[in-house]
């Protein structure tokens, strides 16, 4: 298992498939399938049983998971995708943690 580019919460861009051209922010990753959940992308309708969370049952939508190798990460500074890098970086208390970064602007992703 490779460490993936995207983290939960992460704002990114579709790169291919229905949904192309689209943004939203990563709800879950699946990092044993190398996929994510992204809200509003991939939409698949689902039929459900009557339960008490939802009493009528029927059809429901909801976001299916789509390969990270389709999502590209949204640079902070300029709104556009973007690749990632990773780096090592010096705390102020001395320790050195590892930060991934935006090809195109050099900006930190938080």
């Amino acid at each position: 298992m490779a460490k993936l580019h995207i983290k939960k919460g992460d704002t990114v861009y579709v790169n291919s498939g229905e949904d192309k051209g689209k943004t939203g922010r990563v709800l879950k990753v699946l990092v044993k399938e190398n996929r994510a959940i992204v809200e509003g992308i991939n939409m698949v309708s689902k039929s459900t049983r009557p339960s008490a969370k939802n009493p009528q049952g029927g059809i429901v939508k909801q976001e299916a998971a789509i390969h990270v190798s389709n999502l590209n990460p949204v640079d902070p500074k300029t709104g556009k995708p973007t690749r990632v890098g990773r780096k090592e970086v010096l705390n102020p208390n001395g320790k050195k943690t590892l930060v991934r970064y935006s090809k195109k602007s050099g900006e930190e992703i938080k």
